[in-house]
């Protein structure tokens, strides 16, 4: 009885196993031509030319194949090159965005007076509180230290 439970399942196992190895075999077909063989994809219909070589079989891509194969790269190089030409797009307009967000020389000059004058009042401001206090504020002076 336990014989059976081990033997059914690797039967089944083997039978799978048979059946995908036999699809993956008869994928391929070859064919003699004059100049060696043509291979053919069942599945996707492409077909390649084959010449035997020192005891092995070398393929290569049929021509129609291999003009497709062309047309793709040219269309993905212009693909590419149109993305490069709108990436450097991009980048230019937005550095020139932020360049033109940025204040002038001009600007910035008088901004730091502008500055200059606040900080200088301030400044003369809490000198004259330390002179109003006197001697108040030389003993807040040397309570700091």
């Amino acid at each position: 009885m336990r014989l059976q439970h081990v033997l059914i399942p690797a039967a089944l196992v083997s039978l799978v196993a048979a059946s995908a190895f036999s699809e993956e075999t008869d994928r391929y077909k070859l064919e003699k031509s004059a100049n060696g063989y043509v291979r053919m994809d069942t599945q996707t219909g492409a077909m390649s030319i084959c010449e035997e070589r020192t005891g092995q079989l070398v393929c290569k891509v049929a021509a129609d194949e291999r003009a497709a194969f062309e047309d793709e790269i040219d269309r993905l190089q212009g693909s590419v090159k149109a993305l490069d030409e709108r990436v450097a797009k991009l980048e230019n307009s937005l550095s020139a965005r932020l360049e033109s967000q940025l204040p002038s020389e001009e600007d910035f000059n008088k901004t730091m007076s502008y500055m200059e004058r606040f900080l200088r009042g301030f400044m003369g401001i809490v000198k004259d509180m330390d002179k109003d206090n006197g001697d108040d504020g030389a003993k807040l002076n040397s309570q700091k230290t």
